[in-house]
């Protein structure tokens, strides 16, 4: 984890380097104060020496201005050395997270990695900050001050090492405790997000149901746990200050106590003890208290710090298993596919297969239907084409070659999928079409929109082709939204189109439209079509029927009919659903 965290420090090294040389100065000159006012006390002071209350009065506060300075200093280089090691995690999980296959992306929920960005990438920032300011200030300020202590007086210093046993086992106590609940507790953030994103994207179907009152339970449910671990958690870690406290003022006590009696007493087992020199002890006691204090802080916040590391880690340790094919082949010769005893299963564990050796070809050009019972495999099968996902055994092949072999940039962009969920991004209509090609003109968008249908509708809209989308596509019709999605994967000029399912939401006849610009005007790409409705496919070269990841048979709309069977009884089906509309 370390390893993988430390790879994004990057342009934040030379800041991360400076900020523990500041902070050894600082430590430096601030433990040189006690001994520097034992002087002014003893030589100045005590003997009503005005130019030695001058020499060290300077000296005094030329110490305070250097600490000062070089505190400074590491505050600045420290905050600096932060933002950028955060800004580079969050650009590499990012950016990994883009080369995610879908089996990837399966591991991880949405709201998940959004606050694996967010909230884990900011307390691991804290961390690191901490990391590279407290963890070198405070064993620097514990050693220095404890052995200008020990100069002072040996014996008295050796009542610090009595107290420190006692808070090491306070804060081993507490971290032992406290952690599993942390590590709890953020878990239960990815619930609490997941919580707030589902209610956001189904607002429409709450308030149509009348769930806000549900949804609201639901949301305090969550964060009443996530408040109840902090609590715990919390009350744990507050035990470490009462814990210090008696630590300190034992400390002191025991101090005042035998220090007084050798600087009163003569001939004590102390000689040479002074006023000054006690005085130095008290805020050397406090120093290395502090300094114990801190690095308890430090492991309480590394502690908390830890969950978060780890789960920034998993993301960017999460490789890409599907990568470009060895010969790196960046030319489709044409759209033919063919499955050649394919099997596939989602998880190495599972039991069944999602995909059981399937054995089909698909000649270049040719318009295929797929259609099947909802859990048939329709997808899977489609996204095995352009790579989504790796075969567990056999082989596929496009264009007569192993799609292993292509280069992914070249296989991806030769087949363009319009997706079950059809998503819109925000921004005009043009810049959503463009996604299938950036450099496409206004006039290969309005073209690939005429083809799909929603050349029609949005020529109603005012601003035309220049009408804004709302994020997901808010402001615009189910219909609508899978038109556009279509215009954009066509955009692409791809040998092989494969709609999911993606004509679900449009009527009949715009559905029958589709089809019919496809077959006059991109006749030479190969057209894969997933539906519900046998109108879609029956004018296809070929219709396979799918179920329970089998191809449970195959031919022509009049073949298949003809044998009886699932298609038969899908086609009798809707031929009375629809009888029964009318």
């Amino acid at each position: 984890m370390l390893k993988t965290l430390a790879k994004c420090v990057r342009d934040a090294k030379a800041f991360a380097i400076l900020t523990p040389i500041f902070m050894l100065g600082e430590a430096f000159f601030e433990v040189s104060i006690p001994t520097v006012l034992k002087n002014l006390i003893d030589l100045g002071i005590e003997l009503g020496d005005m130019d030695a209350v001058l020499k060290y009065g300077v000296e005094l506060m030329v110490c305070a201005l250097t600490a000062m300075f070089f505190g400074v200093a590491a505050g600045f280089t420290a905050s600096r050395a932060s933002s950028r090691f955060a800004k580079n995690l969050r650009q590499d999980m990012y950016y990994n997270i883009q080369n995610y296959t879908f089996s990837s992306i399966d591991k991880f929920s949405p709201a998940s990695l959004v606050t694996r960005l967010t909230t884990d990438v900011q307390r691991v920032q804290m961390a690191f900050q901490m990391i590279i300011r407290i963890t070198f200030r405070a064993p620097a300020m514990l050693i220095f001050a404890f052995t200008f202590s020990f100069r002072t007086s040996p014996r008295l210093s050796l009542i610090f090492l009595y107290a420190i046993p006692f808070l090491a086992i306070v804060l081993a106590i507490i971290i032992k405790i406290a952690f599993p609940v942390f590590n709890k507790t953020f878990k239960t953030y990815d619930e609490l997000n997941e919580c707030v994103e589902e209610n956001v994207r189904g607002i429409r179907v709450v308030k149509s149901f009348v769930q806000e009152d549900h949804e609201i339970s639901k949301f305090q449910g969550i964060s009443n746990r996530i408040f109840g671990l902090f609590t715990k958690a919390e009350k744990t870690v507050a035990f470490n200050a009462p814990a210090m406290q008696i630590a300190v003022y034992s400390c002191v006590i025991a101090i005042s106590w035998i220090g007084a009696h050798a600087i009163v007493e003569s001939g004590n087992a102390e000689p040479g003890l002074t006023v000054g020199g006690l005085n130095s002890l008290f805020t050397y006691t406090m120093q290395i208290l502090m300094s114990l204090m801190m690095l308890s802080m430090i492991f309480v916040m590394l502690t908390m710090s830890k969950a978060s590391a780890d789960r920034v880690a998993e993301v960017l340790n999460e490789g890409c298993d599907i990568n470009d094919g060895e010969r790196d082949l960046k030319e489709l010769k044409d759209g033919s596919i063919e499955f050649r005893d394919v099997s596939f299963k989602y998880f190495a564990s599972a039991e069944n297969n999602a995909l059981d050796h399937i054995s089909v070809k698909i000649n270049s050009g040719e318009t295929i239907g797929i259609i099947g019972g909802t859990g048939s495999s329709k997808s899977t099968f489609v996204q095995m084409i352009p790579r989504l996902y790796d075969v567990t055994e056999g082989e596929i092949l496009v264009g007569g070659e192993d799609v292993r072999d292509y280069n992914l940039e070249a296989l991806r962009n030769n087949v363009a999928m319009v997706l079950q969920k059809n998503t819109l991004f925000s921004g005009s209509i043009y810049e959503n079409i463009r996604w299938g090609d950036e450099h496409a003109s206004d006039e290969d968008v309005q073209r690939v929109c005429k083809l799909a249908c929603a050349d029609e509708f949005i020529q109603k809209f005012p601003d035309k082709y220049e009408t804004h989308i709302e994020q997901g596509g808010a402001n615009v019709s189910g219909g609508q939204k899978q038109r556009l999605c279509i215009a954009r994967a066509l955009l692409k000029h791809p040998k092989i189109l494969i709609l999911d399912d993606s004509t679900s939401a449009v009527d009949t006849h715009t559905d029958a439209m589709i089809r019919k610009a496809f077959r006059e005007e991109i006749p030479n790409t190969t057209k894969i079509i997933i539906a519900q409705r046998v109108s879609s496919v029956s004018d296809a070269d070929k219709i396979i029927i799918l179920d329970n990841g089998k191809i449970a048979d195959m031919g022509t709309h009049d073949e298949l009919y003809a044998r009886g069977g699932i298609y038969r009884e899908i086609c009798d089906q809707q031929t009375k659903g629809a009888s029964d509309d009318e």
